[in-house]
Parts: structure tokens; C-alpha cells; sequence
């Protein structure tokens, strides 16, 4: 049996193959480029590696072209934790001596002597991966959104809290077309009170609004014309342009964020789980295709609900050292699908009975808010579970018999 590890850079990467008593047989430097990844797959295959039986492959990535090509076929790839392969080096020398060929090696000692206790990389489809990237880009121009967002807001506070007054009665507020189409019309707050409400309506009109424009304008009108305290001229004038430079982010984090939500829902509805994921209440198209980027497609990947649950972050975690105990929340977890579970938690309070009656049931014990949704969380990622391997939809009376009974 050959094991290989790598240890990659950005520009090159060590190779290291190591035979079932540790010797090394082979090690290589290439470079990260179509050439040096012909040079891997040379290497491996002159060690023994075949279509049925690829050589296992250790790495401490789990993304990038190199871990793309490596993938393909049969071939196990091994995403280990920079920080346990630091642990095992430290088996090796207590020099702490490194180098990137001894790095390699290290990697691919960990294959021979603890493959069973690290899992390769899971066997998505690749229309499963495609919705990861997409779902994960749509979760990260959120919170980009949401960031900038904040910044503005802080700015705004700082000499226009006229502006925060208007769009404080409007859903997502800063994020509104009609908020950033005002601001870009009054940057300051001295102009936006000579804003007539002509000016005012065909604000509005430009950013796409289609009734109550006359209303609304009258309202705004008002609240900017009201007395507010106001900078010194120049200062203001300087924070408005300052302002319009964070608004132009603010647009293109706003536009990002559409776009790759309109992409995943495109995407999602083709996966075969897709009917699957969406029976569950409070789950929609962004919050599924979310789920099934970190759990992904492939059956085997977690050996049953426990497994999966713990990869949640939704199951305690007991803490047992002689005479103590203690059982805690985990805080080891894929903050990700962690994240999706509190919006899923919260959104099936309305939209299940039963889900909403289990949650009553832990705040009555003595559970605060979010341990109480955490447990929630925890029991339906476990039907989930059920569901995805049986090929079953979600159904209220089998997933909340007693709350159901309790609630009637």
C-alpha cells in the first residue's frame, strides 16, 4: 500500500509517498500549473496507482484546481486540519524543526498510521457542489451586504440621522432601492430639505417604486424638513461625499447579493433533494440550498443522525474528567449550517405546530431563547436525516405526534 500527502503552496507543492512500513519512496517539488499537475499523476502512477485502486491522497485543503484534479475517479482525498498536522510533526522531532518536503511527509504518515480516523473528502454530484459554491457566494454577499450596511448607518448617525428617521419604517432599510436612490439624490442633509416633492416622487419612481408614491413623498418631506441638528458646512459637505463612496459599495454589494440569490434559485430546484429539503417548514429555496451545500448529496458521507447533528453544532457535547461532568454546547462545528439552523429553527415557529409547541415545551423547563431553538434545530435535522436517506417528504403528524396532540 502507498500512501501520498502534499503539502501545498500558492505557486509549487511538495509531494511525499510513503510505503505500509513508513519508508519513503518517492517525493517530488512541481509547480501548481497543468504541467506539474501531469508530473503528480505520472508520479502516482508509476507507484502503483490505478482507475480501481488509486493511491489515497492527504492535503490540508479541501478546495482549489490541484484537489479538482486529484478527485477525479475513485481516489480518496483527505482534508486534514492544518492544526493536526502540526500535532503529528510534533510526533516525528521535538526540534520543531519544518520544511515543506518534511510537511509532505508527515501528511502522508498520517494516512498510513490513522486513515480510519479521518474522513475523505464526501462524493457530491457535481450539480450538488455547483449549489455549494453558489449558496455559499449568496451567504457571504449577505453578510458583505449587512456589513456595509452597518458602516453606512454608522455614518449616517454621525450627521444625517434624518435619513436613518425616513427609512427606519421601510423592510431592510439602508438595502432598499429607495433608500440608496434618495441618498444618492441628498447626500447631505441640507440638500435633502430643499428636496421638493416633485424631486422626491421621481426619486421613488427611479428606484422601482410602484404605489403610494405621493404619500410617501409627502411623508419624507416632512421628515427632512424637520428640525435636526446639523455639522459645520464643510464637514458636512465632507462626510456627504465620504457617505456616497460607501453607497457605491453598498450598490454593488446589493446587486451581488440579487444576482446570486436569483442564481440559486435557478439551480436548487433542479437537485433531486430539492423536493426533499423544501417540505420541511420554514425552509425556502436560499435557506435548503444552504443546507445542502454543507451536508451535500452524497448518503454516505455521515454514518447516521448523531454524526450529522454534531457536524451541526446542534447536539451537547459532554465533558467528563474524573469526578466532574459537565454537558455544554459545542462550539467545534460547521459555523455555516450552525448559522442556517437558527433561521430555520426561528422561521418553523410559524409555519409548524408542532414545531412551535416542542419549542414552548423547552422555554417551560427552563431553556433560554436560543438553546431552545438549538434543540429544536437539533430534532429536525435528525428528520432530515431521516428523510434524505428514505427518500421521504416531511409530514407534521409523524415529525410532532405529541406536540401536535398537546396543542389541540
Amino acid at each position: 500500500m502507498i500512501y501520498c500527502g502534499i503539502d501545498w503552496a500558492e505557486r509549487t507543492h511538495d509531494v511525499a509517498l510513503v510505503n505500509d512500513t513508513g519508508t519513503l519512496v518517492a517525493k517530488r517539488h512541481i509547480t501548481d500549473d497543468a504541467a506539474g499537475y501531469k508530473l503528480l499523476l505520472e508520479l502516482l502512477a508509476e507507484h502503483g496507482d490505478t482507475e480501481e485502486n488509486p493511491i489515497p491522497v492527504a492535503i490540508e485543503t479541501s478546495r482549489g484546481l490541484l484537489v479538482a484534479v486529484l478527485r477525479t475517479g475513485k481516489r480518496k482525498v483527505y482534508a486534514i486540519n492544518p492544526m493536526a498536522a502540526a500535532r503529528y510533526r510534533d510526533r516525528h522531532s521535538v526540534s520543531r524543526k519544518k520544511s515543506d518536503p518534511g510537511d509532505a511527509l508527515v501528511l502522508a504518515n498520517i494516512l498510513r498510521t490513522d486513515m480510519h480516523a479521518h474522513r475523505a473528502l464526501p462524493n457530491d454530484s457535481d450539480l450538488g457542489r455547483a449549489i455549494g459554491v453558489l449558496a455559499r457566494a449568496q451567504q457571504d454577499a449577505l453578510w458583505n451586504r449587512q456589513q456595509i450596511a452597518n458602516q453606512l448607518r454608522s455614518l449616517l448617525r454621525e450627521y444625517y440621522p434624518a435619513a436613518l428617521d425616513a427609512f427606519a419604517t421601510w423592510t431592510n432599510g439602508l438595502c432598499r432601492p429607495e433608500a440608496r436612490e434618495l441618498l444618492k439624490a441628498a447626500p447631505t442633509p441640507t440638500r435633502a430639505a430643499r428636496l421638493t416633492r416633485t424631486q422626491l416622487q421621481a426619486a421613488l419612481k427611479r428606484a422601482g417604486r410602484k404605489r403610494g408614491i405621493e404619500a410617501e413623498a409627502d411623508r419624507l418631506r416632512d421628515v427632512f424638513r424637520a428640525e435636526w441638528a446639523h455639522q459645520p458646512p464643510l464637514v458636512e459637505d465632507a462626510l456627504g461625499t465620504q457617505m456616497l463612496a460607501l453607497l457605491i459599495q453598498l450598490e454593488a454589494a446589493c446587486t451581488a447579493s440579487d444576482d446570486l440569490a436569483k442564481a440559486v434559485e435557478e439551480a436548487f430546484p433542479q437537485h433531486p433533494d430539492a423536493e426533499i429539503l423544501l417540505s420541511f417548514p420554514g425552509l425556502g429555496i436560499q435557506l435548503a440550498a444552504r443546507i445542502l451545500a454543507e451536508i451535500g448529496d452524497d448518503r454516505a458521507r455521515f454514518a447516521d443522525a448523531r454524526g450529522l447533528k454534531a457536524y451541526a453544532g446542534s447536539s451537547p457535547i459532554t465533558r467528563a474528567s474524573g469526578k466532574k461532568s459537565a454537558i455544554t454546547r459545542r462550539w467545534v462545528k460547521n459555523d455555516r449550517l450552525n448559522h442556517v439552523g437558527y433561521l430555520w429553527a426561528f422561521a418553523s415557529l410559524r409555519a409548524s405546530a408542532g414545531a412551535n409547541a416542542h419549542y414552548r415545551r423547552r422555554r417551560e423547563v427552563g431553556d433560554w431563547h436560543a438553546a431552545a431553538q438549538r434543540n429544536l434545530f437539533n430534532r429536525m435535522i435528525g428528520q432530515l436525516y431521516h428523510c434524505i436517506q428514505h427518500r421521504k417528504l416531511f409530514d407534521e403528524d409523524t415529525a410532532f405526534p405529541i406536540e401536535l396532540g398537546a396543542a389541540t
